[in-house]
């Protein structure tokens, strides 16, 4: 034993093991590890206790050298506590007393359960031997012998008794063993342990009493509840927990979990019933000191969500249960609407969520707290106000504090929500009150009137589309009074942004209400809309003035002179002006330039004259023609840069051109009205287009206004028709200038929409700009652009990815509309070679099985057109014997014969699909296969030829063994 000591000595002493030779600490540590697994482990584990019992320092995890030095009279006994059973376990055998040493206290991290081996399949002697029993009754034992004591009955549930960690079957096997095991020997007496730890040691040792509580919180789940719940222990628990607001926290929070262990025990409904009534937290809560409430809003909580559980279980029954309930209630409230930092939402929201999905029929009590719920609601989803002028700017800490509020919120407005679809009459009530409020109010703060605003947004997510068309409840008085409402703080910026979008949320009602119309109008059109004076919300309220012209288009053409005169005033100029502000960022939907598409919407309306079109169209084209001629002449004289706001400007008149064009289909412009046609083409084109592609030849380093000319010549495709041919050369020359792969790839795009609408009318266009195309792709790609290995893999090789794909795309659009002669034309020729190249090597080697498959399909419509002609001359020289010799043995066979050539994936069998209906010869294969395969060629069956063909390769592929023998 005496070597065993020193050993562990060496092995776990810093200082001893630290002047120890690292070879005999080595020594000292297997000679640890043999003796803890030796058949009679109970003698190490004795040898710790009682060297543990017997140190002379005063450590917080170890026995006091002498224990009867502490001298109190003995705590009166108590007649509801069992007193301790006598001990079952053998006595422990004295150990020699060792020489006095210093044994250095464990840190607290050290005295969790690390990993642990899998425990044996029972109990063994040697731990029930060496377990040490509970301290001798206090005050005999020091309060250094109950925090160890504690730690240990801690370790013990963490390591192997808990439930709240996932144990394997053998370990919750063995758990329940121990459980059982201590239920018989030796849990009345630590239950008495703990209440005497705690009655003693409460003012004296608040941290020993503190650890003991909260180690009997750890096993009250799993042990007779009357050894806790009764007229001695309860009336201490509570008297510590409802102590004065200065004690001790850690020792307050230890004894209402306990309490809370108490109250959450699992057992029948009717005795939990029973139990919870007994207890009476509802009264002891309602008469405590608030400010100890706050403290104990997890017991709390937690003690009304047991009690709705009784009730919910009970049903019929369960009336008592939901008298205790409403009894609580105060106290849940007063939680609720402190804000305490002790107190966690998440739970409070749980709990409030299940009372109202429980409550399916409120009564007139019940939906009073409905009421109640939802002012706390309100006031926990109000911003502070300390954030007031960083929301309205916004700057970064504007962002952030809206970006948590959203996090926040979440919960509580998934709770509103499910007290609208219960009491939607409480609900709309509520919020009419808080809208009266605010709007009677002239000093009405930002907070209250935004969270307001946020409920009746989130209420119309509960309410069905007839409900709000037809304004049932009280919709029919809030919204008309949500339509006409003006806020002192309408001028902050998330207090406008809400307005509008809770105005938006209920356009229907207008819809159906069209005396409202005027009302919805003005909002947008106002201050509150695309005049305030946050460029935040302006910009928003011309998206949403959009969308509402696109619900009520045709319930606004009596109000189209009023919209105009408000719109077109100062439209123009407040478009081009605020974008100079560079620091302002927004996305594409809320780039201002909604207001021009909505105004388009509405001109291009045929219920609206012609003249007044004309007059209309010419007041807003006329001015952004005038800037665009101002901003090319000063930026002849000084130059142009990307960034500059000139520039910026220069790019949203595009955009804002755009953006009106949406009103007009190509059937007004071009049919019904062609003045208007005329006018699009004279001002858009031939002036602000024209104006504009000079200044892409001269700064055609400008990618942003590239890519929005390129937009504008999509929109003038689509709506202007054929009359757009004679522009369209100049613009597409210019666009081709010092473009890269990604100017590239849009620019493809634009082509293939204008073959994709004019199909062969566009063929003299495309005979034009074919050459340059051509010119221009071949110097971008090639066949070695794309490397492999480290680093390939980045933005540059991507872009060119996406930029052969889309040439694809372009090669296969033009075969496919009869558009096949361009690639014959006398410019194009020399291009040809190149091209057939390309497309013969993808078809059969490209890892994208899509773009060989297109490619496949190039061939096809190629030999169609250029190789039906048996009897005369072909329309290319030459490309028969290029079909025959290199597309089909390459393509055809060559490629599906290998083991890359996978049947069984779906892309790959619709290639294969494309090569079966392509090839017309297969060369070099035996002579019976050869006879047997031209037999199938010369049939109609499609179906049977490839159900052959495939059963073909599959043989060659055996018949290969390893290597091609064909080829």
């Amino acid at each position: 034993m005496d070597d065993l000591e020193k050993a562990i000595l060496i092995a776990y002493d810093p200082d001893a093991g630290a002047a120890a030779d690292p070879a005999l600490r080595a020594q000292a540590l297997a000679y640890c590890e043999g003796a803890r697994s030796a058949a009679d482990a109970s003698a190490v584990l004795r040898l710790c206790f009682d060297r543990l019992a017997r140190s002379p320092s005063p450590s917080p995890l170890l026995v006091p050298p002498n224990p009867t030095r502490r001298r109190r009279p003995p705590l009166p006994r108590h007649p509801r506590l069992r007193p301790p059973p006598p001990p079952l376990l053998p006595p422990r055998p004295r150990l020699r007393p060792p020489p006095p040493r210093l044994v250095p206290a464990l840190p607290q991290e050290q005295a969790r359960p690390g990993p642990r081996r899998p425990h044996p399949p029972r109990v063994p002697r040697s731990l029930a031997l060496a377990l040490p029993p509970p301290p001798p009754r206090l005050p005999s034992a020091g309060p250094h012998a109950v925090d160890m004591f504690a730690r240990v009955l801690s370790a013990l549930d963490d390591d192997l008794l808990s439930l709240d960690y996932p144990r394997s079957q053998d370990d919750a096997a063995a758990a329940a063993r121990v459980k059982d095991a201590m239920r018989l020997q030796c849990v009345p007496q630590i239950a008495r342990h703990w209440f005497d730890a705690a009655a003693l040691y409460r003012a004296s040792e608040p941290a020993a009493a503190a650890a003991a509580l909260d180690a009997a919180r750890r096993y009250i789940t799993w042990i007779d509840i009357t050894l806790i719940a009764n007229d001695t222990f309860l009336p201490l628990l509570f008297d510590i927990a409802l102590g004065p607001a200065d004690s001790p926290d850690p020792l307050r929070a230890a004894a209402a979990g306990c309490i809370q262990a108490v109250v959450a025990k699992r057992m029948d409904p009717r005795m939990k019933l029973a139990l919870l009534r007994s207890l009476g937290i509802g009264g002891r809560l309602f008469s405590a000191d608030p400010e100890v409430v706050l403290k104990l809003s997890a017991l709390v909580i937690g003690y009304a969500a047991e009690v709705l559980e009784c009730y919910k279980k009970l049903g019929a029954d369960g009336a008592r249960a939901l008298d205790l309930l409403e009894e609580s209630f105060p106290s849940v409230f007063f939680v609720m609407e402190s804000c305490h930092e002790d107190v966690d939402t998440c739970n409070v929201v749980e709990f409030l969520s299940d009372y109202v999905s429980t409550m399916k029929s409120p009564a007139e009590k019940q939906l009073g707290y409905l009421g109640q719920i939802l002012q706390v609601i309100h006031a926990q989803i109000s911003y502070d106000p300390a954030y007031r002028a960083n929301l309205d700017i916004p700057d970064k800490i504007g962002k952030d504090e809206e970006d948590e509020m959203g996090e926040h919120r979440k919960d509580f407005l998934a709770l509103f929500r499910s007290i609208c679809r219960v009491a939607p009459d409480v609900a709309q009530l509520f919020i009419k009150n808080l809208l009266v409020a605010s709007l009677s109010s002239p000093e009405s703060n930002v907070e209250d009137v935004e969270a307001s605003l946020t409920l009746f947004y989130r209420l119309g997510e509960t309410v069905s589309d007839e409900a709000m068309r037809l304004g049932t409840g009280l919709l029919g008085e809030l919204v008309p009074m949500l339509l006409s409402a003006r806020f002192s703080c309408h001028s902050h910026r998330v207090v406008a942004l809400v307005y509008l979008e809770s105005i938006t949320r209920y356009m229907k009602f207008v819809q159906e209400n069209t005396q409202y119309v005027p009302h919805l109008l003005a909002a947008f059109l106002d201050e509150r809309g695309v005049h305030h004076p946050n460029v935040n919300v302006s910009r928003r309220a011309s998206y949403l003035f959009m969308r509402a012209v696109k619900l009520l288009k045709s319930k606004l053409v009596p109000f189209l002179d009023t919209i105009l005169q408000q719109s077109l005033q100062d439209t123009v100029v407040q478009f081009g002006s605020s974008w100079t502000n560079k620091e302002l960022k927004f996305s594409s939907s809320e780039d201002g330039s909604q207001t021009f598409e909505a105004i388009g919407l509405l001109i291009g309306m045929e219920d609206v004259s012609p003249e007044k079109q004309s007059d209309y169209l010419a007041a807003l084209l006329n001015p952004l023609c005038q800037q665009i001629k101002s901003l090319l002449l000063d930026a002849k004289l000084r130059g142009l840069e990307e960034s500059s706001p000139k520039a910026i400007a220069l790019q949203r008149i595009i955009v804002a051109l755009n953006a009106l064009s949406k009103g007009f289909s190509e059937r007004l412009v071009t049919s019904s009205r062609p003045a208007i046609g005329i006018m699009f083409k004279q001002a858009s084109i031939y002036e602000t287009l024209d104006a504009v592609l000079q200044v892409l030849g001269m700064f055609s380093a400008i990618k942003p206004l590239r890519s929005k000319i390129t937009s504008f010549l999509h929109r003038m495709i689509e709506i202007l028709g054929t009359s757009i041919f004679p522009c369209l050369p100049v613009a597409l020359k210019q666009l081709l200038v010092e473009n890269e792969s990604k100017d590239m790839v849009d620019f493809l795009v634009l082509i293939n929409q204008l073959i994709c609408k004019f199909n062969t009318s566009a063929g003299g266009i495309l005979e034009d700009i074919f050459p340059a195309i051509a010119s221009r792709l071949f110097d971008i790609l090639s066949r070695d652009a794309f490397p492999s290995g480290p680093g390939s893999n980045n933005e540059e090789i991507r872009e060119l990815q996406e930029l052969q794909r889309t040439l694809y795309t372009f090669l296969h659009v033009i075969a496919t509309h009869d558009l096949s002669s361009v690639f014959l034309s006398p410019n194009s020729r020399d291009y040809l070679e190149h091209i057939m190249q390309l497309l013969l090597y993808t078809s059969y080697t490209h890892k994208d099985i899509l773009l060989r498959k297109l490619c496949v399909q190039i061939f096809v419509r190629l030999i169609k057109d250029w190789c039906t002609n048996y009897n005369g001359e072909d329309k290319l020289p030459g490309f028969r014997s290029f079909v025959i010799d290199k597309f089909a043995p390459n393509c055809c066979f060559y490629s599906v014969l290998d083991e890359s050539f996978d049947f069984r994936d779906a892309n790959t069998l619709l290639l294969f699909g494309e090569i079966v209906v392509a090839q017309k010869v297969i060369t070099s294969l035996p002579q019976e296969l050869a006879e047997q395969y031209y037999q199938k060629l010369q049939g109609n069956d499609i179906k049977a030829l490839r159900s052959f063909y495939q059963s073909l390769i599959e043989d060659l592929r055996q018949q290969q063994n390893g290597s091609v023998v064909f080829r």
